[in-house]
């Protein structure tokens, strides 16, 4: 009765602090812009920014004390490992994408500049997205190793390997999508 608590509630544990990781990062980059654009504290605005990677650093704390813990590695502890990964690998690229339309909008910046939309420069920009992706595509990859060496050969790492795959696919389909932009580069209509 008074024993170690049931696996699944474990496993709930770590989808709540994804949640709690995903909506903590939207909440500290909107109180860090207020702080930037509407309060005129921009020192206290990067600060608050400056938080962020804690996020992750507490969602790898948590999924490596579950694992430790003897859980069996399953599909929530490959999310924890993407979810990290792709937020290191994308998350200064939000920011900053935000930071400019924020200051656009509030503090008189300049416009944002949109993405080319043809030829080379079009397709350097997608091989520049795609790289941002396979990258956090790699990192995930890394964590979700990490975990199966920490776990050991003897645990269930399947659903471990199963994110591996995807992560690959990731990776092979940005690769695609970013070369045929640059096979077929897209052409600016005439006139």
């Amino acid at each position: 009765m008074w024993g170690h608590p049931p696996v699944h509630s474990v496993n709930t544990v770590i989808v709540t602090v994804i949640i709690i990781c995903e909506v903590g990062f939207w909440v500290l980059l909107a109180r860090g812009l207020a702080l930037r654009y509407l309060a005129k504290m921009p020192r206290a605005g990067a600060a608050v920014l400056l938080m962020e990677p804690l996020l992750e650093v507490v969602l790898l704390v948590v999924t490596a004390v579950d694992l430790r813990n003897g859980a069996e590695p399953d599909w929530k502890h490959g999310l924890a490992a993407v979810y990290i990964g792709f937020t290191v690998a994308l998350g200064h690229r939000t920011v900053k994408w935000v930071d400019a339309r924020v200051a656009h909008r509030f503090a008189s910046g300049p416009a944002p500049v949109p993405p080319p939309k043809y030829g080379v420069a079009r397709a350097v920009h997608e091989w520049k997205v795609a790289g941002q992706r396979m990258l956090a595509a790699g990192i995930a990859m890394g964590l979700l190793q990490a975990a199966i060496w920490y776990v050991g050969g003897d645990g269930g790492i399947g659903s471990l390997r199963m994110w591996q795959q995807k992560m690959l696919f990731v990776i092979g389909s940005n690769a695609i999508i970013a070369g045929t932009y640059t096979v077929f580069p897209k052409r600016e209509p005439v006139g």
